[in-house]
């Protein structure tokens, strides 16, 4: 059953990384509540049947995001076929697996090609048309890795900290233009995000072989969240008059983060004395 949106008008998305995952989750969810959806994947045949099962309501198209000119093509194609973008989710990320010492600096630098410059290849294009038509909600899969770390995947954690910080300061430069801005931090959730699809490896060092081993055992064990409860939120986001800046998704990050806080704080406070100590005379 179609379940429309709670605004008579169908929105527009522009959704990356619609192949698997949340995207495709996101993407199957919002046309089947009769919204239209201009899907992107790497590879175009991964969305074919997406565009078999909705038809005129599902623009489909090839985009690898490490490419800019391809971004920017994308997004002005995707406007230009449905008059207007509502929404412009960038989901498309992977996750490099290795520790701070193992990672060679091309391994880092392709992380954040996708998970950084990727994004800002999409948001860059579609600003300027959102500007035009007076406004629009520009969204982003951050993680609750956003604001805490782990071991092992400390360069995927720095990539999502330095997401968080970008789309912060974007909401508060769009914001006169009636651009809204979200970050969508999931926690640990049954997709395709663990896949081999999804993860790349750096070469191991031996060193590090029982610390990893341990640490992936532990992850194994994580209670996952299941993707196909998640639309439902993102539809109240999106459809929200004042939609927040952050947004858990899902139950366990919030208790997780604010331990991290708190840890955080009372470091600071331990050594308040010492800090201010070095601020000196006013100058």
């Amino acid at each position: 059953m179609t379940h429309q949106n709670e605004n008579s008008t169908a929105k527009v998305w522009f959704i990356t990384g619609a192949s698997r995952g949340f995207g495709r989750v996101w993407a199957d969810a919002a046309l089947k509540r009769g919204d239209k959806v201009a899907a992107t994947a790497r590879k175009l045949e991964s969305i074919a049947d997406l565009k078999e099962k909705y038809g005129e309501n599902v623009l489909t198209l090839e985009l690898d995001v490490t490419n800019a000119d391809q971004a920017k093509a994308a997004v002005t194609q995707a406007h230009a076929h449905f008059g207007r973008l509502d929404i412009v989710l960038n989901n498309a990320g992977y996750s490099l697996v290795g520790t701070i010492e193992e990672a060679s600096a091309d391994d880092v630098r392709a992380l954040y090609e996708t998970n950084i410059f990727g994004t800002l290849a999409v948001i860059q294009a579609a600003l300027p048309l959102l500007r035009t038509q007076g406004g629009g909600h520009i969204l982003g899969t951050s993680s609750g890795l956003g604001h805490v770390t782990m071991p092992v995947i400390g360069y995927y954690a720095s990539s999502k900290w330095a997401f968080e910080a970008i789309h912060e300061s974007l909401a508060a430069e769009v914001a006169p233009f009636g651009i809204k801005v979200t970050i969508i931090e999931p926690g640990a959730y049954a997709t395709e995000f663990g896949s081999q699809d999804s993860l790349k490896f750096a070469a191991g060092m031996e060193i590090y072989t029982d610390f990893k081993t341990q640490f992936v055992d532990r992850l194994r064990t994580l209670e996952r969240g299941d993707p196909e409860a998640t639309p439902q939120a993102l539809f109240q986001i999106v459809d929200a008059e004042n939609p927040p800046l952050r947004f858990n998704l899902g139950s366990h990050n919030l208790g997780w983060v604010r331990d991290a806080y708190n840890e955080r704080l009372a470091t600071w406070e331990a050594w308040q004395e010492v800090s201010n100590s070095a601020q000196g005379e006013p100058k």
